[in-house]
């Protein structure tokens, strides 16, 4: 059994465990809190959708909620499923597990999802749609079955957003190799704004065109105003742009409306969401900014991928894999180690002068799908 203390990087710990059959303590789960400490209501729910995805795994928890046990089960999935993961975190936090976990189920995954589509904490549904998938989709060789599906938007606090997640199962993975970062050839993005004027959405395109044009004439970010039953029960508003490069790798950077979830900014929020220091330009600016700064970095995938990247690498098959990232984010760096922990997978970083990226190269672990019928 492996132990661990600390609530970071709880779901990764969690989904490790499960593809590599290990059991795992977590102890000292905010023990110095002195006001709430245990888990979070997000981090029960997500212990709750492992039981629905799942079949045999136990989780123990003491009394405090300071201690977790944790047990893995054989990965099922299966189609008509649905979970409700709250207004505490956005759906973002659970879309990363699913997508990876669904890989490896006994049966195709199919499952609803209600709660935040968008918010500044997690990445928003845009961006697993726009990014995500591709990455998967070009990594992993997939050609078919995987869908993300928006029904109706929700802005914090109180969400009322849902999407539909669709992941085929594999056998087992293919070898990734992605080392040709290329150059940006052109913009796109999606402004989206939740019970709010759709004029909004057009104030946000303004303010990212006036950083983005004056570098690339390429250009052009479409908009989603939500009204009535699919814009959720809290306004909002928010832009995702995505850098396409030549060798065809997605550069993702979003921004969003902040709303914090309690009464007073939930009165605030009713007048329309614009609020004097977060202005729709404001929002296009800063995520256009951001954009280029994910760019200036370096790599295949920008600093919100690289931990997903580097665990599908691990998870290959006993070949060379290979990728280029930019500085590695702190999560990266937990990847790496829970990756040596749980998989004895260990990568070769080789960093590149001149441009300042980081090759990671590993042998995989060759973890297969053993719930997968053979036919």
């Amino acid at each position: 059994m492996l132990k661990f203390r600390g609530c970071q990087h709880f779901r990764q710990r969690l989904v490790c465990s499960t593809l590599s059959g290990r059991a795992i303590r977590i102890d000292d789960i905010r023990a110095a809190d002195p006001e709430s400490p245990g888990l979070r209501d997000f981090e029960a729910s997500f212990l709750r959708l492992l039981e629905k995805l799942t079949n045999g795994c136990v989780v123990e928890i003491n009394e405090t909620g300071t201690s977790l046990r944790y047990r893995p089960g054989v990965v099922v999935c299966g189609s008509g499923l649905v979970h409700d993961c709250g207004t505490s975190r956005s759906i973002g936090y659970f879309l990363e597990p699913l997508l990876v976990l669904g890989l490896f189920g006994k049966k195709p995954l199919s499952i609803i999802l209600r709660g935040i589509t968008n918010d500044e904490t997690d990445p928003g549904v845009d961006t697993f749609r726009t990014v995500t998938q591709p990455l998967l989709r070009k990594a992993l060789g997939l050609e078919d079955g995987l869908e993300l599906r928006v029904v109706s938007r929700g802005a914090a606090p109180h969400g009322g957003g849902e999407v539909v997640l669709k992941v085929p199962m594999v056998k087992q993975l293919g070898p990734i190799k992605m080392e040709d970062e290329g150059m940006v050839k052109r913009i796109r993005g999606v402004a989206y704004s939740m019970k709010v004027s759709p004029q909004v959405t057009n104030r946000m395109v303004d303010g990212a065109r006036g950083v983005l044009n004056a570098l690339l004439a390429d250009v052009y970010v479409f908009t989603d105003a939500s009204s009535g039953a699919s814009s959720g029960k809290s306004p909002g508003y928010g832009i995702t742009l995505v850098a396409e490069t030549t060798s065809g790798c997605l550069i993702s950077a979003e921004s969003c409306h902040v709303a914090r979830r309690n009464e007073e900014a939930t009165d605030e929020a009713q007048d329309g969401g614009n609020q004097q220091q977060q202005v729709p330009e404001d929002i296009g600016c800063m995520a256009a900014h951001l954009l280029l700064e994910e760019v200036r970095r370096g790599g295949v995938v920008d600093g919100g991928h690289q931990g997903l990247l580097l665990l599908l690498c691990a998870l290959g098959p006993e070949e060379a894999n290979s990728v280029r990232l930019g500085p590695l984010t702190p999560h990266a760096v937990r990847t790496l180690r829970h990756l040596r922990d749980f998989f004895g997978v260990t990568f070769s970083l080789r960093t590149e002068r001149n441009s300042g990226t980081i090759f990671a190269t590993c042998v995989g672990a060759n973890v297969r799908n053993m719930s997968r019928r053979v036919t």
